[in-house]
């Protein structure tokens, strides 16, 4: 049966090269790594003759149409005693020849140079764009990192926000240590300096990766020492999303108390300080209206704050509220129903957490919860104003506004 494009597309390589014919002695020929190549074999003579073949190149860079015409112009050439193979490895034309046999190999000659040309240029021009930054990357996501990955998002992130953009078009062997600081030195700018040591990261993997499948020598992210973009001190910790996301199922797979699950979950819901959440009292909850106003004398700059709550964190306080069995406290002491459990006891709960996740301190959850917002494009002055932060010099001074439903959006 002769071929089709169906055929062709589903031949599977094997062990050793075979061969599948087509028909009027065209064939493929089915290479161990996968390669299809199309030969075509004729004789100058009768029977008698010896066998020739010669190759027109590869499926599917020829498609079936294409190596049939090709066959049947070499069969005209072999049927007037010319070899095919010898035509297309330039040989002269003999000097003898008909005219009308002349002209038929010429004419096969150029088109056969034509074709050539054009479809190296379009194979050229295939790995080169394969070759291009943007491309290699999303066959990196797609075949490495997303089956060793249970959350890869930040990675796809990085590259489609920060690394694309910049260096997307540039051939993967032509990106310089230069390329990878103008990418980390911009993220750096707008004071996520450890989101710019994570796309490091990513890059110095994506490269790492190139250079196992040779398309690069080079890996510039690597010649650069994450010392030199960010210092991930306990002070200068932001946790990445897949970090807060082992931390959370560890949190609540441990053996900790339940309400002390809730404490640490709603620090990273509510952007305050941990004195500012084992303090509170029910009098300064409204769950009705979804706020909790911490009074000026608990908070660091003496000045009231309003918590606009979102619906999962209001769900938290209701439950806590079941927990707290009727003390004005909302997380009470073990001790006494008078008193909020003491300061080092949400540190200790958290040190005796089995997670994979760098040192971190609690109050790192808000600069966990601020580079995620500004990562994530939301204006600063409500990141700010939700952190309690008191915006200095001149703008300070004339900036009063609460942004109270800015706010309560961007923290739902």
């Amino acid at each position: 049966m002769s071929l089709s494009d169906t055929k062709l597309r589903n031949l599977k390589p094997a062990e050793a090269r075979y061969q599948v014919a087509d028909e009027k002695g065209l064939y493929v020929e089915v290479q161990p790594g996968g390669a299809k190549t199309f030969r075509y074999r004729y004789r100058l003579g009768g029977r008698e003759s010896k066998q020739e073949k010669v190759t027109l190149g590869d499926y599917p860079t020829y498609s079936l149409a294409e190596a049939r015409t090709w066959r049947d112009d070499c069969k005209a050439l072999a049927g007037r005693g010319l070899s095919p193979m010898a035509m297309k490895r330039g040989d002269a034309i003999p000097e003898d020849a008909a005219p009308a046999v002349k002209e038929l190999a010429q004419a096969f000659i150029r088109e056969w140079c034509l074709k050539t040309r054009e479809k190296a240029r379009i194979k050229e021009e295939a790995a080169k764009e394969a070759d291009t930054v943007e491309a290699f990357a999303r066959r990196w996501y797609a075949e490495i990192v997303t089956p060793a990955n249970s959350n890869p998002r930040n990675i796809l992130r990085a590259l489609e926000k920060d690394v694309i953009p910049a260096i997307g078009s540039k051939q993967i062997a032509d990106v310089t240590v230069t390329d990878i600081l103008a990418i980390t030195d911009k993220i750096k700018n707008r004071g996520a300096d450890q989101m710019a040591l994570q796309t490091r990261n990513v890059l110095k993997r994506l490269f790492a990766y190139a250079i196992a499948r040779e398309k690069t020598q080079f890996n510039p992210a690597a010649a650069i020492e994450a010392k030199f973009i960010a210092q991930a001190k306990s002070r200068d910790v932001a946790l990445t999303q897949e970090e807060i996301g082992k931390l959370l199922r560890a949190i609540y797979q441990s053996s900790m108390k339940r309400a002390h699950k809730l404490a640490l979950h709603l620090l990273i819901l509510c952007m305050v300080r941990k004195s500012e959440l084992i303090e509170a009292r029910w009098e300064e909850l409204d769950l009705e209206k979804a706020e909790w106003a911490i009074p000026g004398e608990r908070m660091k700059k003496d000045k009231p704050h309003l918590v606009s709550l979102s619906r999962q964190a209001v769900a938290m306080f209701e439950e806590l509220k079941g927990l707290a069995s009727g003390s004005e406290w909302v997380f009470p002491s073990s001790r006494s129903l008078k008193q909020p459990i003491a300061k080092s006891t949400l540190n200790v709960a958290v040190r005796a957490l089995e997670a994979d996740v760098r040192d971190f301190v609690i109050h790192d959850f808000r600069r966990t919860a601020s580079t995620h917002l500004h990562e994530a494009g939301f204006n600063s002055d409500w990141i700010e104003k939700s952190l309690a932060h008191e915006t200095k010099g001149i703008r300070g001074v004339y900036n009063r506004a609460q942004y109270a439903d800015q706010r309560r959006e961007m923290l739902q």
